[in-house]
């Protein structure tokens, strides 16, 4: 049995607009690059240190082979 819609003009518009997803993909995944690079320039001193930490450990480790 189908359920009969009483939606709005407005209400439809909305809900049609909302459903409708094309092209989103691309500003998102841009929006996600811009976050990304924005957090990058922040804490770039922080990265730094940390991938440094991590190959000192790793050369160290490595020459106990």
């Amino acid at each position: 049995m189908k359920r009969k819609n009483y939606t709005t003009g407005k209400q439809h518009n909305l809900e049609s607009f909302l459903k409708e997803n094309t092209g989103m993909g691309t500003v998102e995944v841009i929006l996600i690059i811009v976050v990304l690079v924005g957090l990058v320039i922040l804490f770039k001193d922080q990265i730094t240190l940390i991938v440094q930490s991590l190959f000192t450990k790793i050369t160290t480790q490595t020459g106990k082979l």
